[in-house]
């Protein structure tokens, strides 16, 4: 035990401070701020500007560096990386047209997947190096994906909730009281056989594995006090949205950043991208492509934010059904690129 090194990503203060701190950091917030999350469906457009298009659709772009912007992985990924949003486009202009809802219905629940997958991936990298038994490391996929899938379930089964993952009626809704306690009954199993689990962990005197704790309980906590607990809009878009776009931004500058460090050989533009102000220059990158992103959706297509998108209000909007079918999944295709190569871009045989 008292060799055992703790199996942190980056380092200690980076993995706390970006990757395992902000469900904690958001669940402070709303304790501190009761009044300012209360259970409505309503969100101002100052907090909808933060969390949605300079967090949730930034974090999209921040793909980019890994891929597009790598001239490595771009050359050595060439096909994949054309054929994925080819592919998205071409896979939602035939959904949309044969149905507008099950095309955001699809895309919910494909970033749903995309949302529960990230936080197995992190505690998969956090057990990496644990010698433990194959008991053990079952119990810890089970309970990262109790911990989230439980509240997905509550939001199917209870069906009264003040928001949405992108549109109304985006998640079927199936109420049922039975089966939602039977759910619940599992959900709590689940949580006391891991603690269980750690509880005898520490009476034998072992290693205690803490970043994939802190990740477990605060994947637990913000998606219970998100979805189940509280029933906000501005409530689950931020423990959503924080505790999912910051670590994963995170991830993907502190890597790409490693890796050119290691590099012998510098490319000019890879000196300007991670020096002295690389992370000025990738925070700007990822936000003024959202904003552009969100700029389109909102003059062509929302209406919603013409205040804010004013250098956008010369589009006009597009409201006949045919160009819709065309233009809708065109602006999907960043967010549905994401979600596909994500799958991707972190295994080691694709060589990103």
């Amino acid at each position: 035990m008292m060799n055992y090194k703790q199996p942190w990503l980056l380092n200690a203060w980076k993995d706390v401070l970006f990757i395992l701190s902000p469900a904690f950091f958001c669940l402070l917030l709303i304790a501190l701020f009761p009044a300012e999350f209360q259970q409505s469906n309503q969100m101002s457009v100052a907090h909808w500007l933060i969390l949605v298009v300079f967090i949730d659709v930034a974090h999209v772009y921040s793909t980019l560096y890994r891929t597009y912007f790598n001239r490595s992985n771009l050359i050595k990924n060439q096909t994949l990386l054309i054929a994925i949003p080819l592919i998205c486009y071409l896979m939602g202009v035939v959904i949309y047209n044969l149905d507008g809802l099950w095309f955001w219905r699809i895309l919910a629940y494909l970033a749903v997947f995309h949302f529960i997958r990230q936080q197995y991936g992190f505690m998969k990298l956090y057990i990496r190096q644990d010698n433990i038994r194959k008991w053990d490391r079952w119990i810890d996929t089970i309970t990262i994906y109790c911990t989230t899938l439980y509240p997905i379930a509550f939001w199917h089964l209870k069906g009264d909730r003040n928001f949405n993952w992108f549109i109304e009626e985006d998640f079927f809704q199936f109420q049922n009281e039975m089966l939602l306690t039977a759910v619940k009954i599992l959900y709590l199993i689940v949580i006391a056989i891991y603690l269980l689990k750690e509880i005898i962990s520490v009476s034998k005197k072992r290693a205690i594995n803490l970043p994939k704790n802190l990740l477990i309980i605060g994947t637990g906590l913000s998606w219970y006090f998100g979805i189940v607990y509280f029933n906000g809009d501005l409530t689950f878009t931020l423990l959503n949205v924080v505790s999912h776009g910051i670590p994963y931004m995170a991830l993907v500058w502190f890597f790409e950043k490693k890796k050119n460090d290691e590099q012998k050989s510098h490319t000019k533009v890879y000196k300007m991208a991670f020096g002295r102000y690389g992370i000025f220059f990738f925070i700007m990158a990822i936000i003024l492509f959202a904003y552009f992103e969100e700029g389109l959706w909102d003059s062509m297509v929302w209406n919603e934010h013409q205040t804010v998108f004013k250098p956008f209000s010369f589009l006009p909007q597009v409201n006949d059904k045919f160009l819709l079918s065309l233009v809708i999944p065109l602006l999907v295709v960043p967010q549905a690129t994401h979600y596909v190569l994500d799958g991707f871009i972190w295994k080691k045989k694709y060589h990103f």
